[in-house]
């Protein structure tokens, strides 16, 4: 017998919706004729009246709408994303943390968000059309003649592993020949700069920002503070790597105008060249603020093309949310920070990866030479760039394996190949570096992947397994234990942008399953191929992950944190009706913004910062007290930091104290050297070094002894000073 539904088991369906939908309830006639009736889908129903013909044009209003201005609440999406965010609070670090919570949290957020993709409710953004072109493939002979010509004769100069003025010029001039003889002239149209002329060649002057505009200016203000704010504090000290590059960088400034230096192991030019420049502008000298100012740039550089990429593939406002999370994330803040190379790896790939898929979805053979020019300079930056040739070969092999290429994939190769000759030009002082010294060129990854230095600790498809995993892993769990640029132990993301990262990668994944889009499957797995020479650390694999090499991976990652963000506030608007939508929407983005803001402050400018001040050696502070000395009593000449296991570089102290190139290490064996130089001594010991003590006050018993209190907890160090005879008597 069937049993009409009862209220109670309406209101049951309504907090089990995962059961089904409610049932229906029969309509309830009114005896005072209102016309107003329960429907079947539970919302009250205004019911025109015959004899008002305005009423009957009009669209039907649910209950909801008139109370509140609701169509429906996007209660899957709020679930999945809230899921997600208590999935990542359980994984950050704390007493007893275990990833069991974490994962299953994550598992529901998953199901929450395919169930609310399935309903319709939230939705990644889809690409938008663009006009393809069929490529002409014209080419001016004249151009390429005199940019081939010039590359080679460019490569045979290059020799010796020197820029010179010769070889340099013909580079340059194979680069721009090249470049000219593919280049597709423009449509002519009114470019930025003549507008900007009318604007201020007017009557007068009329300045009009628009809001969109007004919410860039605020997001870029808000990366450049995250960028610059307390830079010459955070990070405090220089580590031995940064004697390195203040060596190398005086040896340019000397004139040994090297294409790769092979200090440590070897290193590419680009930061180099970018640090001397930065000295002969700004005045900065050889110091770790020189470094610093290099890399923050670069780090900042970066984000425009972060945006562009997002609005390329979606919209402004992905676009807009992929720059903001960029720009105030502790990890792409901390090694553009940390003032080495690492941040060098991102500032290429942003715009290779921009311009690269660009050209593919516009068929655009100018987007495929400036990709070309950006993967060349790319590989004069940072060792883990290699990389990016192979990613641009699966992307266009993922797009003509798909069918968005058809009827273009002919024409995709050929701008692959322009791609690659390009980049090859670029890459010319590197490529004769190659030849001529292909040990060296490849040491530093050789020793990574392959037995150079040292044998595998295991079989090496286990170990790659599972540095493969713990690279995944990365942004919920653990960034490594590195501590010059990151903080051990604790997930590269922060609790906002790795819920909204993993949600995408998942949201992404089901689209791709359901549409086959060649771009789904790439943004997804850019990721892990971008963090290659990091899970590649077969012979080292205590040093994956880490965040330098697994660094030109923030690009995609933060593009999908974007694409994750517009989802959930389009999934707001359109389940919530106009104004009310746009205004929640906006409040529920503002306080993502706002979370992530803060723990990422947190993390940089308290959690960073301490651990890295108690990692890192005082340096500093004994360069000031050496600096005082030199500029008051003493000499260069006359002070020395004796040597001890595991203390400071002494080569940082020369750097900190103004003598870049001085190294002021003594050993204790030396100490009667020093009886030969007259006047005033400084040494400088660790508190450990008690025989180095007895040595230097037999030697010298009218010596004054004190201890430099530091600002770092169990980092004080003695000063010994020896005065003449004389002086002290006085």
């Amino acid at each position: 017998m069937n049993q009409e539904p009862t209220v109670l088991d309406y209101v049951k369906a309504l907090l089990t919706p995962w059961r089904g939908a409610p049932p229906a309830i029969p309509p309830i006639d009114v005896e005072d004729g209102s016309g107003i009736t329960f429907g079947s889908n539970s919302a009250l129903e205004v019911i025109p009246q015959e004899e008002d013909h305005e009423l009957s044009e009009e669209k039907w209003t649910t209950v909801d709408e008139v109370v509140i201005g609701v169509k429906s609440v996007p209660w899957r999406t709020f679930s999945a994303l809230g899921l997600g965010l208590m999935a990542q609070l359980s994984l950050e670090p704390g007493p007893g943390r275990t990833w069991g919570l974490g994962l299953g949290l994550y598992i529901l957020a998953a199901a929450m968000a395919i169930w609310a993709n399935i309903r319709g409710e939230w939705e990644i953004h889809p690409y938008p059309s663009v006009l393809q072109h069929k490529d002409p493939l014209s080419v001016h002979q004249v151009y390429l003649w005199i940019g081939l010509v010039s590359g080679l004769l460019a490569f045979m100069t290059f020799g010796g592993n020197r820029f010179t003025l010769l070889n340099t010029a013909l580079w340059l001039s194979a680069i721009a020949f090249t470049v000219l003889a593919f280049w597709l002239p423009i449509p002519e149209r009114t470019s930025w700069w003549s507008k900007l002329r009318e604007k201020f060649t007017g009557r007068g002057l009329e300045i009009r920002i628009s809001r969109w505009t007004l919410f860039l200016l605020i997001a870029a203000a808000v990366a450049i503070f995250f960028r610059f704010y307390r830079l010459w504090e955070v990070p405090p000290e220089m580590v031995s790597d940064h004697a390195e590059k203040i060596l190398d960088i005086w040896d340019v400034t000397q004139g040994e105008m090297s294409i790769f230096f092979p200090r440590n192991t070897g290193r590419e030019a680009f930061q180099m060249y970018l640090t001397a420049l930065v000295i002969k502008l700004f005045g900065t000298g050889f110091t770790f603020d020189s470094l610093k100012i290099g890399t923050a740039l670069s780090g900042l550089v970066t984000l425009p093309f972060i945006y562009l990429l997002g609005k390329e593939i979606a919209n402004k406002r992905v676009g807009l949310f992929a720059l903001l999370f960029a720009g105030i994330a502790y990890w792409p803040n901390v090694i553009s920070r940390v003032a080495l190379r690492f941040t060098i790896y991102p500032l290429f790939v942003a715009p290779t990866l921009f311009f690269l898929i660009r050209g593919i979805r516009r068929s655009n053979r100018n987007d495929f030479i400036l990709a070309g020019l950006t993967l060349g300079l790319g590989l004069h930056g940072y060792t883990p760039f290699r990389i990016v040739p192979i990613v641009i070969v699966v992307a266009v092999g993922l797009y003509l394996l798909h069918s968005q290429s058809k009827g273009y994939r002919k024409q995709t190769l050929i701008h692959l190949a322009l791609l690659a000759l390009i980049a090859l030009i670029v890459f010319l002082p590197l490529l004769r570096f190659w030849i001529e010294n292909p040990v060296n060129f490849g040491y530093r990854a050789f020793t990574r992947f392959g037995t150079l230095e040292s044998p595998l600790p295991g079989p090496g498809w286990q170990i790659f397994l599972n540095n493969l995993w713990n690279a995944v892993v990365m942004f919920f769990w653990s960034n490594g234990e590195t501590w010059p640029v990151s903080i051990p132990y604790r997930p590269a993301l922060g609790i906002v942008s790795a819920a909204l990262f993993f949600l995408a990668v998942v949201l992404m994944f089901f689209r791709y399953v359901r549409q086959r889009n060649w771009l789904d499957l790439f943004l997804i797995l850019s990721v892990p191929m971008l963090m290659l020479p990091s899970i590649l650390s077969l012979a080292f694999p205590s040093e994956n992950p880490t965040l330098n090499r697994t660094a030109g991976a923030l690009v995609p990652v933060f593009i999908l944190v974007g694409l994750s963000m517009d989802g959930v506030l389009g999934s707001v608007e359109k389940n919530l009706v106009s104004l009310i939508g746009r205004r929640v929407a906006w409040v529920v983005g503002a306080v993502l913004l706002v979370w992530s803001a803060y723990q990422n402050y947190d993390l940089v400018f308290n959690q960073y910062q301490d651990n890295y001040a108690r990692s890192s050696w005082n340096t500093s502070e004994i360069g000031q007290v050496i600096r005082d000395y030199t500029l008051t009593i003493g000499s260069p000449e006359s002070a020395y930091v004796v040597a001890y296991p595991h203390w400071v570089d002494t080569r940082l102290v020369g750097i900190n104290a103004g003598y870049p190139t001085r190294d002021f290490a003594i050993w204790e064996e030396d100490f009667p050297r020093t009886l030969e130089i007259e006047g005033p001594k400084l040494f400088i010991l660790k508190l450990d070094d008690s025989q180095s003590l007895s040595t230097l006050q037999s030697l010298y018993p009218q010596g004054h002894l004190r201890l430099f209190e530091s600002q770092v907890s169990n980092k004080d160090f003695y000063e010994y000073y020896v005065l003449p005879v004389s002086a002290g008597e006085s």
